[in-house]
C-alpha cells in the first residue's frame, strides 16, 4: 500500500491552518486543475466530524467521483478523511497541524491508499499513481499556504475560525 508524506511549513498560526484544511470553499480552489466540483454532502464551510462530500473530478481524462467522510477529528492538531466510495479500494488522509513557535504551523499530509486490479493496480501506483498524488497534495499545500499567509483566509473561513 502506498504512503505518501508532504510536509509544508506554513507562517501562520496552528488553528488557521487547521480550518483552512477543512474548508470545502479552499478545497475547491486547491483543485482547479482537475475541474473538482462538490456534488454531494456539505457543499460550503468547514467540515466536522462525521461530515462527508462527494467530489467529482478529472483525472488523467476521465470523470471519477470519491466520497470522503472526516472519521477523526482533534481540533487543531489532527484530522483525518477516509474515502467511502471511489476509484481506489481503500484510502485515507491525515491532516496533521504542529505549531512551530507562536506564529508558524508544520502540515503533514499522511495520504494511504489501495488502488483496484491487484497486481496491475501496483503497477500503476509505482509508475504513475504515487507521482501524480504527490504533486496534487503538494498543489493543495501550497494553496493552504497562500491562503494562511495572507489576508485571503479570511475570504473563506467564517469570522470567529
Amino acid at each position: 500500500m502506498p504512503r505518501i508524506e508532504v510536509i509544508t511549513r506554513i507562517a501562520a498560526p496552528q488553528t488557521r491552518c487547521f480550518y483552512l484544511a477543512l474548508s470545502v470553499d479552499l478545497h475547491a480552489v486547491s483543485a482547479q486543475q482537475t475541474q473538482e466540483q462538490i456534488v454531494c454532502g456539505v457543499r460550503s464551510g468547514i467540515l466536522h466530524l462525521g461530515d462527508e462530500v462527494t467530489f467529482r473530478a478529472r483525472h488523467f481524462g476521465i470523470w471519477q467521483t470519491l466520497t470522503s467522510r472526516i472519521t477523526a477529528y482533534q481540533a487543531p492538531g489532527y484530522f483525518c478523511d477516509e474515502m467511502q466510495r471511489g476509484a481506489f479500494k481503500a484510502m485515507w488522509h491525515e491532516h496533521y497541524f504542529e505549531p512551530e513557535g507562536s506564529t508558524s504551523t508544520i502540515m503533514k499530509d499522511v495520504f494511504e491508499f489501495t488502488s483496484p486490479l491487484g497486481f496491475l493496480g501496483k503497477i500503476a501506483d509505482k509508475l504513475v499513481l504515487s507521482a501524480y498524488l504527490r504533486r496534487f497534495l503538494e498543489q493543495r499545500g501550497a494553496v493552504i499556504k497562500h491562503y494562511a499567509e495572507t489576508d485571503a483566509w479570511q475570504t473563506v473561513l467564517p469570522a470567529g475560525s
